[in-house]
């Protein structure tokens, strides 16, 4: 039941997801007022008197204020803190703070709607409630924990290389990523250079992607030393999709997963574990053991779907991303004038792309989350049917919440009079444009998406 050889990737893998909490719980701090708070895009107070607890556990159940979820977040953050420190509890206390962070962070995203609606979120549950019965280093690693959180990454990882393979031909025919790094929902520093790779390679990177999500992950379960290096060769791919591309903490944590299958023999006796815990972990093998037949029957199904979670507790959960790939990148362009015949100026986002100027910036692991849903819309007005409309208010009312979400306010001392979204077609510069302009993108106006709009128009 003990693997005393897995001290290491305990120690890496608990420290990693204290890590991608404390990002969660500090996400949810910088952005929740402007997206869920009272007033916000979308409020809490409005989501909780329509859903029950049946249907969404959460704390905010009991009571909600803007207040009282900020000291959620920043319970949160200390509790993240007090774990990365945490081996050197003991057992008891192990378990309640990992357990508490779980639920706190549960809460968070269980009222979080579309906000929240990323399959990274659910990851971090589910590897965050497996995480409570690691322990502390006073015992050894329970196996079954590790075989299950092992059994998570085949999850991630051959559920993404399945709904690849069986989505969008372009990952059959390997020219995905002809068109992937520049049409990804947020682009990185070195997005585009990824993107004027020769095309040989870019086949060469798609056939690694499928050799890593539809082979490796079946090698994790294999004897030492294949499963480390199976692990390794998670690692180093996830590493690649951290340089060419910002995923939020989606990749940080398939890294912290691909820990769990690396064995490094430790000096010294470590202590079994006690009989009673011994016991739970088994009672939480059967019930993942039961939760696996829904993503399993999802995986092995003909219309597999990704990133479904099918309870909520966000246990055994579906995963799988970028089944199909768009070929030309849109992005919806918000602007604001002060009267009928001012100028228009744009508002800029910390993330996704707007200025062509603006090399795209470094985010992840921290997430964007009204740039995601800016992506999105671009894709689809449906994507902005809950919260556009509110948007496009707040920035006529210069809502200081809702523009603490963007880089860029170009109307700081009053109100816009008027608010309107363009859609443009945005391509990366050529090394030659950009040497000759030094732009990183080339856009081109494609027509209205919103039309101007006043206050009036809204009531």
């Amino acid at each position: 039941m003990a693997a005393p050889d897995y001290w290491a990737a305990r120690f890496a893998v608990s420290h990693l997801v204290a890590i991608t909490y404390l990002l969660g719980f500090v996400s949810a701090l910088r952005q929740f007022r402007g997206l869920l708070g009272e007033r916000g895009l979308t409020p809490i107070p409005r989501f909780l008197a329509h859903v029950p607890f049946r249907t969404s556990p959460s704390l905010f159940h009991l009571h909600y204020s803007d207040r009282f979820f900020a000291g959620v977040c920043w319970v949160g953050v200390l509790g993240s803190v007090l774990a990365l420190f945490a081996d050197l509890a003991p057992l008891w206390a192990w378990l309640v703070l990992w357990t508490v962070l779980w639920a706190l962070y549960l809460s968070i995203v269980n009222v979080g709607q579309v906000w929240y609606s990323f399959g990274w979120e659910s990851l971090l549950l589910e590897a965050g409630f497996l995480a409570i019965f690691l322990g502390p280093a006073e015992i050894a690693p329970p196996t079954l924990v590790l075989w299950l959180l092992t059994w998570l990454l085949f999850r991630v990882e051959f559920g993404a290389g399945l709904i690849k393979m069986r989505g969008d031909a372009c990952w059959r025919d390997l020219t995905a990523l002809y068109y992937h790094h520049e049409t990804q929902p947020m682009p990185g520093p070195l997005s585009r250079w990824f993107h004027w790779l020769p095309r040989p390679l870019h086949k060469t990177e798609v056939l690694a992607n499928h050799f890593t999500q539809l082979v490796v992950p079946f090698l994790l379960f294999a004897p030492q030393p294949v499963a480390s290096a199976a692990g390794l060769v998670v690692v180093a791919t996830q590493g690649w999709l951290m340089l060419s591309g910002n995923f939020a903490w989606l990749n940080l944590l398939t890294i912290t997963l691909a820990f769990s299958t690396m064995s490094l023999p430790r000096a010294g006796p470590a202590a079994g574990l006690p009989p009673w815990f011994a016991a739970l972990v088994l009672v939480l093998a059967v019930v993942f053991a039961v939760l696996s037949y829904w993503p399993v029957r999802n995986m092995l199904g003909k219309r597999q779907v990704m990133n479904r979670s099918f309870n909520k507790l966000h246990l055994g959960n579906t995963y799988g991303a970028f089944g199909s790939i768009t070929r030309t990148r849109y992005e919806v362009v918000v602007q604001g004038a002060a009267d009928v015949d001012a100028e228009w100026r744009e508002y800029g986002f910390k993330g996704k792309p707007g200025d062509p100027n603006r090399r795209p910036p470094q985010v992840a692991p921290y997430h964007l989350r009204l740039d995601w849903l800016m992506w999105f819309l671009a894709l689809s007005p449906t994507y902005g049917r809950t919260w556009l409309p509110a948007l496009v208010e707040a920035l006529l009312r210069n809502d200081d919440q809702v523009l603490r979400l963007l880089r860029h306010n170009p109307f700081p001392d009053r109100p816009p009079l008027l608010i309107r979204a363009d859609l443009y077609r945005y391509r990366f510069a050529t090394r030659a444009e950009h040497r000759e302009t030094g732009a990183f993108w080339i856009r081109t106006r494609v027509g209205d998406f919103v039309p101007p709009l006043t206050l009036d128009d809204l009531v």
